[in-house]
């Protein structure tokens, strides 16, 4: 192990390689980095410097960005935890194709550095296997990147799936291919996933807790994590469960999302998964206050030309009539937030704009 000159606990595995390189030292990979993949410099630097915690901030998806104090040693814990359940010991060959802006993308170089992985590093784009022969044991995608990949896919043996929603259409897709493939369930708070679930053809499969972590619920349904090795405090989401175990449960949709139309409650996530197939265009569910129902369901589009066929895609997708759309609007650009991910409080609030 190569040990940071301040923290004993931060050190760099003697098997870890970049790009098929070993390192005499922690400086050597640091000079290594800046002169190569300066994007991440700056995270690794403070990765290996004598402070005990890491400064990271939310994706901005479920809200406006905050910024968060994350201990090194409960990243480390999660390291470990990722290693174990999904068996990826040292010289594990591993694609990290995600930015190290995020907390997904600094957790792979933390895994990769303290379990000893060799790491082929990759900008963040959207086709991540483009021009790569070679195959690897491990990696970590968002959903537009398996999308982009899929006539690729298989050189990946086992690929987690996270940072957004999956379409049913790419699930069963997924589920028919003779690798290993999970969505996971996780947050910044958390340090990345805490929870994954496979994905197999035939079978709804639950998450299920990766080690030390315990799953309960609060008086919304919504889940709360308590994983000792992360973190000292109880973790409220305001994510909408069905919990089967102490261990697994059952993703429903975001608390805060939740569309209240005519008494019927509706979570927008899951109409979004079953039109997705047939939406090729960014979208959201989202709404709009109604005298009559209370909130009013809208589809919101990114695209300068309306869809012609818009009643036929609400029976491929076998909508119930609670979930079909009431209103359709078509829009040239959505708001994003730094991350990729469209701002849903935002973008609705383009309709008064309208």
């Amino acid at each position: 192990m190569l040990k940071s000159k301040h923290l004993s606990s931060i050190q760099i595995h003697r098997d870890f390689r970049l790009e098929g390189q070993a390192f005499s030292s922690i400086n050597a990979f640091l000079d290594f980095v800046a002169h190569n993949f300066k994007e991440s410099y700056p995270f690794l630097e403070q990765w290996f410097d004598d402070t005990t915690t890491l400064t990271v901030y939310t994706s901005g998806s479920t809200g406006k960005p905050k910024e968060i104090r994350l201990s090194k040693k409960a990243m480390l814990a999660s390291a470990e935890a990722t290693g174990v359940f999904f068996d990826l010991p040292s010289k594990t060959r591993v694609l990290h194709c995600l930015s190290s802006h995020y907390i997904a993308g600094k957790m792979m170089w933390i895994r990769a550095l303290h379990l000893g992985w060799h790491l082929k590093l990759v900008l963040p784009d959207q086709k991540p296997l483009l021009g790569k022969d070679e195959s690897f044991d491990f990696c970590a995608m968002v959903p537009l990147q398996v999308q982009n990949s899929f006539d690729r896919i298989t050189q990946i043996k086992k690929l987690i799936i996270g940072g957004a929603p999956l379409s049913d259409e790419l699930i069963l897709k997924l589920s028919r291919l003779p690798i290993s493939v999970f969505q996971t369930y996780g947050m910044t708070e958390a340090v990345t996933h805490i929870a994954v679930r496979k994905l197999e053809q035939g079978k709804d499969n639950p998450y299920m807790a990766l080690p030390n972590v315990f799953l309960s619920k609060d008086s919304r349904n919504c889940l709360v994590i308590e994983a000792q090795k992360i973190s000292s405090q109880k973790i409220i989401t305001n994510d909408v469960i069905n919990l089967l175990t102490p261990y697994s449960f059952y993703w429903l949709g975001r608390f805060d999302h939740i569309i209240n139309s005519g008494g019927v409650k509706l979570f927008p996530e899951r109409i979004e998964q079953k039109i997705a197939p047939f939406i090729k265009d960014p979208f959201i569910i989202s709404s709009r206050p109604d005298t009559h129902l209370g909130e009013r369901l809208l589809l919101l589009v990114e695209s300068k030309i309306a869809y012609k066929d818009i009643h036929t895609i609400w029976q491929q997708a076998k909508l119930t009539k609670f979930e079909i759309p009431k209103e359709v609007h078509y829009f040239t650009q959505f708001i994003y937030t730094g991350s990729g991910k469209i701002n849903r409080v935002l973008t609705t609030n383009l309709l008064t704009k309208k």
